[in-house]
């Protein structure tokens, strides 16, 4: 059987400027060091018409995830568009922690972005309070709904794509112990757990899955800890959606890769395809990737408002219908027969045969 590929498929309103590339989010952080990412004197500005910007969770614009995901969407539209980095072009601030949220987004709003991200659930707060204060601000959250004309929620059916990763990590373990690794219990974080869960026992009823949080989206220190005792445990694929604490989930495999060329241990990334993220020596420990369309969906939320239709006071949702989930090539790490079933199952939720659960009490 020829072996089927599950990449990323944006449709075509949302993939506007293309796929995007690796925009090297490390080189841009090397061009503010010694700054939480404004402007500094070798950053030029714009004379675009329409400008954008966004402001980190505490994982930071490198976490390799979530963040660095809507960063490259953020730069691939100053791209497409001419802009260049910093006022009236397109730009971003980190937060250290939450509290800085909402001096971060009105700092952005000051410099007259006309577009400004909050990237993240635990934005909801902050952009609520900033859009009844700045009512001529055009904000958008990720991963949120704010209910106000002036803020554009964007949210993703994550269950359905982590429904297939459940799928493929149930059908390849070789022990029958699967791991999923959170970041916080929030809802996003529980549309993952959900749906793999979920896809795992619908693929095989008898598996095993060990469920752990790290509680936090940047300790990378407790990802590893937990992915060890997982391993130990005889757990041989880990899923993770835990934003920067899910780079020790792959620490501890490569780690553990590198001892030992035989060990049966695997990671399924999370928002963008991590198999880089994997590579150990001639070996890789990427299963796959649950990979988010984050970086597409920011382009098509910019384009939108640039030509005056934002979707203010609307949530726009992205799900497997959308092109918005699914599954990253696994380089041949899946087999041609589970990519088969993994495409099946994919068929029967877009059809609307299999509802995926959202939280993990439901499917348990």
């Amino acid at each position: 059987m020829k072996k089927r590929k599950f990449g990323l498929l944006i449709s075509s309103v949302v993939a506007t400027g293309a796929i995007l590339g690796a925009c090297g989010a490390d080189e841009d952080k090397k061009e503010n060091e010694g700054s939480t990412g404004s402007t500094d004197k070798g950053t030029e500005t714009s004379t675009g018409d329409f400008s954008i910007a966004m402001v980190t969770d505490t994982g930071g614009v490198d976490d390799k995830s979530f963040n660095q995901s809507a960063w490259e969407g953020i730069q691939q539209f100053g791209k497409d568009h001419g802009l260049a980095k910093g006022d009236g072009g397109y730009d971003y601030l980190e937060s250290k922690q939450d509290s800085e949220y909402n001096t971060n987004l009105n700092a952005l709003i000051r410099r007259d972005f006309d577009l400004v991200f909050g990237v993240g659930f635990l934005f909801e707060d902050a952009i609520g309070k900033i859009a009844s204060q700045q009512k001529d601000a055009q904000l958008a959250i990720i991963d949120g709904i704010v209910d106000a004309p002036n803020v554009a929620s964007v949210l993703f059916n994550e269950q359905e794509g982590a429904f297939l990763a459940g799928v493929a990590a149930a059908k390849m373990s070789q022990t029958g112990k699967i791991g999923f690794v959170g970041g916080l219990k929030i809802p996003v974080i529980e549309r993952f757990h959900a749906g793999f869960i979920a896809g795992a026992k619908a693929a095989n009823p008898d598996i095993i899955i060990e469920e752990d949080y790290a509680e936090s989206f940047d300790k990378a220190d407790i990802g590893k800890m937990i992915a060890n005792r997982m391993y130990s445990s005889g757990v041989d694929i880990v899923f993770h959606a835990a934003g920067g604490a899910g780079n020790g989930v792959f620490t501890e495999a490569k780690e553990r890769k590198e001892k030992d060329a035989n060990a049966n241990v695997w990671v399924i990334g999370v928002d963008k395809d991590q198999y880089e993220e994997g590579q150990v020596g001639s070996h890789n420990v990427t299963l796959t990737s649950m990979v988010k369309g984050v970086g597409n969906a920011v382009i098509d939320i910019s384009n939108r408002t640039k030509d005056g239709d934002f979707p203010g006071g609307q949530t726009t949702v992205y799900g497997l219908a959308e092109g918005g989930v699914g599954l990253a090539d696994s380089r041949g790490a899946i087999t041609a027969d589970v990519l088969a079933v993994v495409e099946d199952f994919e068929k029967q939720i877009i059809a609307g045969d299999i509802v995926v659960p959202t939280h993990p009490d439901e499917v348990k």
